[in-house]
């Protein structure tokens, strides 16, 4: 083996190549192999059926795992890497400690309920049973590995393998993963950008831009298009409501549990403050997004300081900043719902895939009053994206439904960079260009992407499944 190859590093992409969900990629380094995510895929069935796939690398073979967000795209099968065999350290920032534990056990609990109701199917068909991909007893395991560390604080994984966390601007506590490979004179640095977050946050700061990378793994979500401006998207959010109000009908707003509920709170609770949200009452249906919301008010101190009337409110809870607030926590408060008329409903899940949404859809959609707002990007084939395309009936819950709401997108609300984030992000790093290795995106935002990068001069490739790259020495 020559000296350069015993230096050489190389990393495997397992997941969200050439689609959105499954972050999942393995670095082999001279020291060691470790895991960058391990996400689920999310989406129609035969997305979803990766899941149980046996993973392509051994897990007991990992040294150290390594989760950029909690989001279940990027974290997801962890209870089932823990179930294959790993049993060692799993390095996440602080807020991303407290949200697992939230989501993997929600997804434990969906896990065996999705279990049941195949098995029933099967049993009638005569087909064999199937396991739920992991229990809760997982997850607990999973629990007990978490590594917590602070933004900024170098920590040394392994004799070549040293991390750096800086915050994304995602949701509260995601990273970007910044790895340095190697040692003095032969070293090279690995960053992944996780998902990067939109810069007009109400929430949380701007994405740390970096200024040295090799290798550069750059998530692509809306690498094709840019985002509405804030402003116009406030103006037809506020309009929608009135309009609402005027016709006594209810806004669902199907919202991701952890961020997107937390900014569209933020967002009533200033038009409130203005005198601007006509409706009287405002319910969080959902428990998970109930204990998100509270998860994000003990971390305050990563909030952004653009507004100090929130920061000094916040410290009360969310209803101090937003007085018509109510949560629906049981079934039954949930189920009361739907004799209310006039209300903002926020419920999960963000892509209409499952939870109480759905019900709410149910009992809502057919009606000419109603009004649906999208906030929240849509992949191919889920529910939301349907809504968003203009079906005009959908099956929900066993039953089919006319859609007769009034459907909006508001696509300035979104937790991820948009085309022109991402690339003055990718191109801040000087003096050297990294490689630019595109992921976490569909294809064309992946091509479109790779072209205006080309435009500034960076080597992008769109990742592919199960590719292997060499990570070598200067």
């Amino acid at each position: 083996m020559s000296q350069d190859a015993s230096h050489q590093s190389h990393l495997t992409f397992f997941g969200a190549s050439r689609q959105v969900t499954g972050s999942c990629y393995l670095l082999e380094t001279p020291g060691g192999r470790l895991l960058l995510d391990c996400g689920m895929f999310q989406g129609p069935p035969e997305v979803t059926e990766q899941n149980r796939l046996d993973f392509p690398f051994h897990a007991g073979s990992l040294d150290a795992v390594i989760i950029s967000h909690a989001h279940i795209d990027h974290s997801g099968l962890l209870p089932k890497l823990i179930k294959s065999g790993y049993g060692g350290p799993i390095y996440v920032t602080a807020p991303t400690h407290d949200l697992l534990e939230l989501l993997l056990k929600d997804a434990a609990h969906l896990e065996l309920k999705d279990a049941q109701w195949e098995n029933k199917r099967r049993q009638r068909a005569g087909k064999r049973l199937i396991e739920p991909l992991y229990s809760l007893e997982d997850v607990e395991r999973v629990l007990a590995q978490r590594v917590p560390l602070p933004y900024s604080e170098l920590t040394e994984l392994l004799p070549d393998v040293s991390l750096q966390f800086h915050d994304a601007g995602h949701i509260i506590g995601a990273a970007i993963v910044e790895l340095r490979l190697g040692a003095d004179g032969q070293r090279r640095t690995l960053v992944f950008s996780g998902d990067l977050g939109n810069r007009y946050s109400p929430l949380l700061r701007d994405p740390v831009r970096l200024a040295q990378a090799d290798v550069l793994l750059l998530e692509s979500t809306y690498g094709d298009r840019n985002h509405r401006s804030l402003p116009e998207t406030l103006t037809e959010f506020r309009q929608i409501l009135r309009d609402a109000a005027k016709r006594g009908g209810n806004v669902l707003i199907p919202a991701f549990a952890v961020g997107r509920t937390q900014d569209i709170l933020y967002w009533l609770g200033r038009f409130q403050r203005d005198g601007d949200l006509p409706q009287q009452k405002v319910f969080v249906d959902s428990p998970m997004a109930i204990e998100a919301s509270e998860i994000y008010a003990s971390y305050r101190g990563l909030f952004n300081r653009d507004d100090p009337e929130f920061n000094q409110a916040i410290e009360g809870g969310w209803h101090a900043w937003l007085p018509k607030l109510s949560y629906s926590r049981t079934t039954e408060e949930s189920m009361a719902l739907n004799q209310i008329e006039g209300a903002i409903i926020i419920a999960g899940s963000g892509m209409c895939e499952g939870g109480r949404i759905r019900h709410h859809l149910k009992y809502n959609l057919w009606k000419r009053d109603a009004h649906v707002i999208i906030s929240g990007f849509q992949p191919r084939g889920t529910l939301g994206r349907r809504l968003v395309d203009g079906a005009r009936r959908l099956s929900i819950l066993g039953g089919e439904i006319a859609v007769r709401a009034t459907i909006h997108t508001l696509g300035g609300f979104s937790a991820h960079a948009g085309q022109t984030e991402l690339l003055e992000w990718a191109t801040a790093f000087r003096p050297s260009h990294p490689h630019v290795y595109l992921v976490h995106g569909e294809v064309e935002a992946m091509e479109a992407l790779q072209q205006r990068l080309a435009d500034q001069r960076l080597r992008a490739e769109i990742a592919e499944y199960r590719a292997r790259i060499a990570i070598g020495p200067p």
